[in-house]
């Protein structure tokens, strides 16, 4: 085996790391070494210690090093994977709560909405200073994206930077495991052709064992039928839980199966989380708020610090993250194919070149070659066009630190309907994370 070496960032990630670390613990055609790289030192000495007992209990090659040193963690790195939330949920709080003081309610906030467009301008300048370390470190490193706004952050590190960068979700397996739940099969008997933007992505076809999938979707609605909820866990898990009311409706309306979960899909549209919904209930969409993320948070580091302290090995299983699979593809010159997020070479006809946007993709050590989807249809493409505009804006407000472009993005935004509201919010925004938006007090010292 060739050996490899891959740096996270976010390496101390109580949420990412278990996962990420177990699955490269069990993909066997994989050794080499894993470099965590973490501004939080206590964070990255847990995750050190619960890699080590991974490894070591599974029997994998890898080795672990830490660092809190950006340019000494990408040293060498042949794999980049991106975990970060800059400014912790302190600062998402206040992308929950300033557009709320406003009657702007978001099931999540971190991908559109007011709070996606606070995310993406304090993550883009981390982002961007990231993909120049590696150009200066690591060259022909691959970034692998899994930190939101996706879309955005990807977008700004290849239209900025040189590097190989690809932004990797999840949601599609989540999808495909509910209708696994609802239908039976394994993985191989879907076939799919999806595309659209992260968050916002659409089954156009699908078979499951050689039957249209999307009619056994259809006739399994008529009769009232739903994928079967996971068990019942109570406290911080429920906004998160996908019960699929809002996704059958825009299957009704548009004929193509969104294939994200619905709190993430409530946000893409004006007439889901308002008053006359209860801000999402009548779809049963939960508002996700900061206590339910700092309750997970909690969880997360109480099991990692239960399984360093414990005499028996942590439980290792096999997550639905694609990391670990495209490492092993690149590495061994093998090819995968999975969803991903890329610049649009022509594999969506009728959305901007250029723009990112979510496919499937075969990935090899050559490189990635999205499938070519074609053109959208009308409907489907009336959904996510208005979003590849807008999230272009938040990209070039965001790199040249522009208040005007910021604005034009936030009241392009679905759930913003009052100008001046918008201005307030993004006047409150642009003062509480004054600290992680050094491209706009350079703009306005210029100007002064």
């Amino acid at each position: 085996m060739t050996e490899t070496r891959i740096c996270f960032i976010g390496g101390g990630s109580y949420n990412w790391m278990p996962k990420l670390l177990g699955d490269l613990a069990l993909t066997p055609d994989l050794e080499g070494t894993v470099v965590l790289h973490d501004i939080n030192r206590a964070a990255l000495d847990d995750i050190e210690r619960y890699g080590k007992r991974v490894f070591d209990h599974t029997g994998s090659r890898f080795r672990i090093e830490t660092s809190t040193d950006l340019d000494r963690a990408l040293d060498g790195a042949e794999f980049v994977v991106v975990t970060i939330t800059t400014g912790g949920l302190d600062s998402m709080a206040l992308d929950l709560d300033i557009p709320e003081r406003y009657g702007i309610f978001q099931s999540v906030g971190d991908t559109v909405g007011p709070g996606g467009l606070a995310r993406a301008l304090r993550n883009v300048p981390v982002m961007v200073g990231l993909a120049q370390a590696m150009e200066r470190r690591c060259p022909d490193a691959w970034m692998l994206n899994l930190t939101n706004p996706l879309t955005v952050l990807t977008r700004v590190v290849t239209m900025s930077t040189r590097i190989k960068a690809i932004g990797l979700c999840h949601e599609l397996f989540g999808v495909r495991g509910a209708l696994m739940r609802m239908f039976g099969g394994s993985v191989s008997d879907f076939e799919m052709r999806v595309a659209g933007v992260n968050h916002l992505i659409w089954i156009l076809n699908m078979t499951i064992r050689g039957r249209d999938g999307l009619q056994m979707v259809r006739e399994a609605a008529a009769e009232g039928r739903t994928p079967p909820l996971p068990p019942h866990r109570g406290d911080w898990h429920e906004p998160f839980v996908d019960r699929w009311k809002l996704k059958l409706k825009l299957f009704e309306l548009y004929g193509a199966l969104p294939a994200a979960g619905d709190r993430h899909l409530a946000e893409f549209f004006p007439y889901f989380l308002i008053e006359e919904t209860g801000q999402g209930a009548d779809y049963r969409v939960q508002l996700t708020r900061i206590a339910h993320r700092r309750q997970q948070v909690a969880t997360a580091r109480s099991a990692v610090q239960a399984a360093i302290a414990a005499t028996d090995p942590p439980e290792v299983t096999r997550s639905s993250e694609a990391t670990a699979d495209i490492v092993s593809a690149v590495v061994n010159g093998r090819s995968v194919r999975t969803i991903v997020n890329l610049p649009n070479t022509g594999q969506i006809d009728n959305l901007p070149r250029g723009a990112v946007v979510e496919t499937l993709a075969e990935i090899t050590s050559a490189g990635a070659q999205p499938l070519v989807v074609g053109a959208l249809p009308y409907g489907v493409l009336s959904t996510v066009e208005p979003h590849v505009v807008n999230q272009e804006l938040i990209v070039r407000a965001a790199l040249e630190g522009d208040r005007q472009l910021a604005l034009q993005a936030m009241v392009n935004d679905p759930l913003v309907h009052d100008l001046p509201k918008a201005e307030a919010i993004l006047d409150e925004f642009l003062a509480a994370h004054a600290e992680y938006l050094p491209q706009f007090k350079r703009r306005v010292a210029v100007a002064a």
